[in-house]
C-alpha cells in the first residue's frame, strides 16, 4: 500500500487567526488516528500552498495525497483552479496519486452536524 498523507487545504484569510479552526481539526486528526500525516495547506493569504505542501510531502516519500477540502460546498475554486492545479502536480509527478475529496460541508455527516448545532444556537 503506498505511503499516505492528508492534506487539509482551506481558502485562506488575511488575519492569521482564521486558519484556528482547521488547525484544531488537523490536531483532532492526529490525536485520533497517529499513524496518519496530517498536513494543512492554503489557496491563498496563509502558507504553505498546496502545491508546495504537496512537494514537501512527494519529497518524504508520500505517493498518495488526499486533498480534502475544507470549504462548505464545491465553488469556483473547486470546480476550477483546485483541478488546475492538481493536474500540474501530476504531470510533474506521475508515479504519484493524488485524489481531491468532496468539499467538507458536503458530507451528510457534517450537514447533519450543521443543523444541530444551528438548532442548538436557536434554543431548540
Amino acid at each position: 500500500m503506498p505511503k499516505a498523507a492528508l492534506i487539509l487545504f482551506a481558502h485562506g484569510a488575511r488575519d492569521p487567526e482564521w486558519a484556528e479552526p482547521m488547525r484544531r481539526v488537523g490536531a483532532a486528526l492526529r490525536q485520533q488516528a497517529p499513524e496518519l500525516r496530517v498536513e494543512l495547506a492554503f489557496l491563498e493569504f496563509i502558507q504553505p500552498g498546496l502545491r508546495e505542501c504537496a512537494e514537501s510531502l512527494l519529497g518524504e516519500g508520500f505517493e498518495r495525497i488526499v486533498v480534502l477540502p475544507m470549504f462548505i460546498a464545491r465553488g469556483g475554486h473547486l470546480k476550477r483552479d483546485v483541478p488546475l492545479l492538481l493536474d500540474e502536480l501530476r504531470r510533474g509527478h506521475p508515479r504519484a496519486c493524488f485524489e481531491l475529496a468532496a468539499a467538507v460541508g458536503e458530507a451528510e455527516t457534517i450537514v447533519q452536524a450543521m443543523a444541530a448545532h444551528a438548532l442548538t444556537v436557536a434554543g431548540g
